[in-house]
């Protein structure tokens, strides 16, 4: 198993280890794969996932049977709703006992069938290489997502006569498409000549590809508009003239008017799913629909395109940069420069606490330009995806699942990926302490992440919720008996600032990143602030 990571160049594996996990776990130590205990084992998926994002390779966690497998798997689900590639290794009872209900089995392969790419329980030693080939093909091909290995704890302890690792995969009923469509691809090109108000909705679909550059080039050659998703954020730098922001329910006005008004809107690498799109019949009155995915089970699963075109985001790119066409929509592109002057949201801020829209906005600016921003679930996610200024950075955030607990751990993998790089995660009070555990794991592997905590005693996005929906009956949301963050940090050594109003909050933020080293900030914020 060590072997095979060491094939596909695994230097970094995060987990928990328990007695069925514990052949891998020791035969580690004879390699130079470096091990990340974390402390709750769904955390290991999530920084894998951090890691994994950052890097563009696959993630992998490793963990025990029975309650360190079923921890897991909220990790797992997590990385599949957001095509995030991971390999997943979870022990398991001797290979006779299985079914037999002892110490610490659950079967973990049927428990995560509906939200991995594929599983594997290993019965037999020689299997090892061929799987673990096959799952980090399947992890990184196509759609990408994770892949489940369950192996016996006698499995680990059985023992190859010969190692000899796969060079190639051949999956017979696995052949994703990679190069679009050449008919597709020209009927997109006579619809962009046609159109004179398109529109290009990117999703996460295109960092996943590594497309960035191809897609920034397209639109600046021929100035077609962008907006995105919300998995999307960091397709284009925030203040690009051409990108109009995110769409969908907490989306900015102007890009949700946008994609309303074009003539041709291109979804490209997104799920036109429920956050995006709330109606999504709606975008197809009145104009042409182009979807562009890898995975041709999005296409036309929730709304019909005109033009299907399935494909890696950046090979479909690199054919478009090689076509020849004119397009002319400069009126077009004033019309969304009005409603982007016009349409900004106008907060009224309470004075007496942190405005969490200008903090984000501030720490923006002050974070270095390649700097990785990871926010958690809840209204800090929503004000962060307003507010928060990408440049040459990556925005990372719980998008398809919204799993609370998401932002330290994955912020954690994220700066194990690229030590060089800042690396600020941003989260609730509530959302804190669903993973404040992992402040050990940071310490212990001198993960030096800085966190802020939007503290406002409540579980915000649902109260806010009871509020439009209950006429402010609120219903277990008071985070009444959370604890002193002061002391919390100096219990885990860690520097502390509180801020509780925005008076000194650009001296405060300076200092906050300034050195390289974990720090904790707590933002006093309004706890009736809405997020619009």
């Amino acid at each position: 198993m060590i072997k095979c990571l060491e094939a596909e160049g695994v230097d970094m594996v995060f987990g928990y280890p328990g007695v069925a996990i514990c052949p891998f776990y020791n035969s580690i130590l004879d390699s130079s794969i470096k091990s990340i205990l974390v402390r709750t084992e769904q955390n290991a998926a999530h920084a894998a996932s951090g890691l994994a994002r950052v890097r563009g390779t696959v993630g992998v966690c490793a963990v025990t049977s029975g309650p360190g497998a079923t921890n897991l798997l909220t990790g797992i689900a997590t990385a599949f709703a957001d095509s995030i590639p991971l390999v997943c290794i979870t022990g398991q009872v001797n290979s006779e006992l299985i079914g037999s209900d002892v110490f610490q089995e659950a079967d973990v392969t049927g428990a995560a069938e509906s939200f991995v790419k594929y599983s594997y329980l290993v019965r037999d030693v020689s299997e090892i290489p061929r799987v673990f080939k096959e799952a980090f093909h399947i992890a990184t091909t196509g759609r990408r997502g994770p892949v489940l290995i369950d192996v016996p704890i006698d499995v680990q302890n059985s023992s190859l006569s010969r190692f000899r690792y796969p060079e190639e995969v051949n999956l017979r009923t696995y052949k994703p498409t990679v190069k679009g469509h050449a008919v597709q691809i020209q009927k997109v090109m006579k619809e962009l000549e046609r159109a004179r108000r398109p529109i290009i909705c990117a999703g996460g679909g295109v960092l996943l590809s590594g497309a960035r550059q191809e897609l920034q080039d397209f639109v600046e050659k021929h100035r077609v508009p962008v907006v995105s998703t919300m998995m999307g954020i960091g397709v284009m730098p925030t203040r690009h003239p051409m990108y109009y922001g995110m769409v969908g329910n907490n989306g900015r006005p102007c890009a949700n008017r946008a994609m309303n008004e074009s003539d041709l809107l291109i979804m490209v690498g997104a799920r036109v799913a429920d956050r995006a799109v709330s109606q999504p019949d709606l975008i197809t009155e009145n104009k042409v629909l182009v979807h562009i995915d890898v995975d041709p089970a999005e296409i036309g699963k929730n709304v019909g395109p005109h033009i299907p075109l399935v494909g890696d985001i950046r090979h479909i790119f690199e054919d478009f940069a090689s076509q020849e066409f004119a397009c002319e929509h400069e009126d077009w592109i004033r019309t969304l420069d009005d409603y982007r002057t016009r349409m900004e949201p106008v907060r009224r801020p309470n004075p007496g606490y942190v405005d969490p829209a200008e903090f984000i906005r501030m720490l923006s600016e002050e974070m270095q330009e390649d700097g990785i921003y990871v926010a958690d679930v809840g209204q800090n996610q929503i004000w962060s995806c307003g507010y928060h200024i990408v440049r040459k950075g990556r925005f990372l955030t719980s998008g398809g699942m919204g799993t609370m607990g998401y932002s330290i751990p994955a912020a954690m993998g994220a700066k194990l990926a690229a030590p060089g790089r800042q690396v600020v995660a941003v989260c609730g009070d509530g959302s804190f302490q669903m993973s404040m555990m992992e402040l050990a794991s940071m310490r212990q592997h001198g993960a030096a992440v800085k966190i802020v905590v939007l503290k406002n005693n409540y579980l915000g996005m649902v109260r806010e919720f009871q509020h439009y929906t209950y006429q402010d009956h609120y219903s277990v949301v008071d985070l009444s008996g959370s604890p002193d963050l002061q002391k919390l940090a100096a219990a885990y050594d860690l520097p502390f600032i509180r801020l509780t109003d925005m008076s000194r909050a650009g001296d405060e933020i300076r200092r906050f990143l300034q050195e390289d080293t974990s720090m904790l900030m707590e933002c006093l914020i309004d706890p009736m602030d809405l997020v619009r």
